[in-house]
């Protein structure tokens, strides 16, 4: 799948300055011009309900620093405690049994996350930008941009449609992340050929304990151990994967980091040890002194490492000043503003044996080539099979992309069997509309059909001109044989009321009720010859 394109969709959602407890949701980009929507809505009662209820259960940031606490401690220590307390998330298994508080709960708040941003016209928006994807066999990357710092904490990646389907980040043909607008350009950097690792080791305490022997070995045994697991192939693996290279550093100074990460030439940068949360991106813990997010994100962008991961606590949330959540403070968020790529950390506390998990599997996605976004995506899914839906293992890992990174880290493979059914056929143009006027301004015909005309919910182009029809004409493609050869054709059917226009041979013309063909450089006015807004039909290599 990450050989192939994907269709974008993103989602933005900011509180009104005005009124705390009400929001405003919009698309910022969409694979359909109609789908750019925006409307307000409250933070309903019923979400701050299941939010409060899941904090009290599953979240680990309010309890004593424990290092490495398992994360299925908080779901058994819930069934021991509330067995008798009646709950009012509804739920069943299939045997009538009553569903296990804590399934209930992840359940009941990712049905009310979903059913909170996904209403009314982002509904729309987004299952169009679906139905797109599905129709032109895409994966559909979906990113939200959450940008009040009170709702970073929240689990976005639970939601979930209704009650028994897959929530939203498992899903392989929906690739979700989460990203920013407030970021640095993203800087070019060429694919790689194989996966190129740093793997850096910090102290698992912020507390200065002198290094025993004894101390020394077993981060020496952690390290051997971690770097087997980035450069092993899974057994199970049938894809030829890309060679990879694994550099360690244990417990390394300010110095020895930025000195490697300037020689390696790494694509991805691996953290494992000591965090915290601050306001600068938090801390991570070296030998000699702590980096900053901010302080990190200048070594890391100038490496051109492209993908940054976190095996430490709480990378993904921000700091708290006063009971409030502070802006952009998160270690993810900081590194995203300074131009990362790709970003992974942890939303709470995750134990060693899941991390470990996670790790095995995410490497091996990348390996074969995946894209970023599918490859947690795959790896999020083995974290459920092994920890099951009901334990917050799989929901740990936060992705956070540049809204301008596609997630390739290397190279796509090289085929070198030429397949006898496609080798003859003819390359694929992209076909687009474009504003004679503002050439910058096109309409990229994606799939099967272009619709166009004025009523949004019909149309991949709107033209809100009154003398345009709401379904007014329709652009398509059918393959021709002719006596020179087969090749693809575009047409245009006209189905208005006041027809549509097109240039030929210096003269205008009109087409109604009725196909024309479209060739390369064809103007066309929908609805009036003269006051119509000028479009030109174009064909790009």
């Amino acid at each position: 799948m990450a050989q192939q394109e994907a269709l974008g969709l993103w989602v933005s959602v900011d509180s009104l300055r005005m009124q705390r407890d009400r929001f405003a949701i919009w698309v910022l980009r969409s694979p359909h011009p109609s789908g750019h929507v925006h409307y307000d809505c409250d933070w309903s009662p019923q979400l701050a309900d299941a939010w409060q209820s899941w904090q009290t259960i599953f979240s680990l940031r309010g309890l004593p620093q424990v290092p490495h606490i398992p994360s299925a401690y908080v779901p058994q220590f819930l069934e021991e405690t509330a067995l008798d307390v009646e709950s009012e998330v509804p739920g069943e298994l299939p045997n009538g049994r009553p569903a296990s508080y804590s399934s209930r709960y992840m359940q009941h708040l990712g049905m009310n996350l979903w059913q909170w941003l996904f209403f009314g016209p982002v509904k729309s928006s987004f299952e169009r930008a679906q139905g797109i994807a599905i129709g032109q066999n895409l994966p559909l990357r979906l990113r939200l941009e959450i940008r009040d710092p009170e709702l970073i904490a929240l689990p976005w990646e639970i939601m979930q449609r209704k009650a028994g389907s897959r929530a939203l980040s498992l899903k392989r043909k929906i690739l979700f992340s989460r990203t920013s607008s407030d970021v640095d350009s993203l800087e070019e950097r060429p694919l790689d050929q194989a996966l190129k690792i740093l793997l850096v080791l910090g102290k698992d305490s912020p507390n200065g304990v002198e290094a025993s022997t004894e101390r020394e070995l077993k981060l020496e045994q952690e390290a051997a151990l971690l770097k087997k697991i980035l450069e092993q192939n899974s057994h199970l693996n049938l894809r030829p994967a890309a060679k990879r290279q694994v550099d360690l550093l244990v417990q390394p100074t300010a110095s020895e980091l930025s000195d490697a990460l300037e020689r390696g030439s790494y694509n991805v940068f691996f953290y494992s040890g000591h965090g915290m949360p601050g306001p600068d991106g938090g801390l991570l813990f070296l030998s000699d002194t702590t980096l900053s997010g901010t302080e990190l994100s200048q070594v890391l962008i100038r490496a051109k490492v492209r993908l940054a991961v976190f095996n430490t606590c709480w990378g993904a949330q921000p700091e708290e000043s006063r009971a409030r959540s502070l802006p952009r403070s998160s270690l993810a968020e900081v590194l995203l503003h300074h131009g990362m790529p790709a970003v992974i950390a942890m939303r709470d506390s995750i134990a060693d044996e899941e991390a470990i998990s996670f790790i095995q599997v995410f490497a091996q996605a990348l390996a074969e080539r995946k894209a970023v976004d599918e490859a947690v995506a795959i790896a999020r899914q083995h974290l459920l099979t092994l920890y099951h839906f009901n334990q917050p293992a799989w929901t740990l890992p936060v992705l956070y992309m540049h809204p301008d990174f596609d997630g390739r880290l290397l190279l796509l493979e090289e085929t070198t069997q030429i397949n006898q059914h496609t080798a003859f056929r003819p390359r694929v143009r992209q076909a687009m509309l474009r504003d004679v006027d503002n050439p910058k301004k096109t309409w990229p015909i994606y799939s099967d059909i272009m619709r166009i005309g004025r009523k949004p919910d019909l149309n991949d182009l709107v033209i809100f001109d009154p003398w345009v029809s709401s379904s007014h004409a329709e652009i398509f493609h059918r393959r021709q044989q002719a006596d020179e050869g087969s090749g693809m054709t575009y047409f245009l059917r006209d189905n208005s009321r006041y027809g549509t226009f097109y240039k030929q041979g210096g003269s205008w013309q009109e087409v109604h009720r009725r196909e024309v063909a479209l060739r390369p450089g064809t103007q066309l006015r929908f609805g009036s010859q003269s006051d119509g807004q000028l479009l030109e039909f174009i064909l790009e290599a």
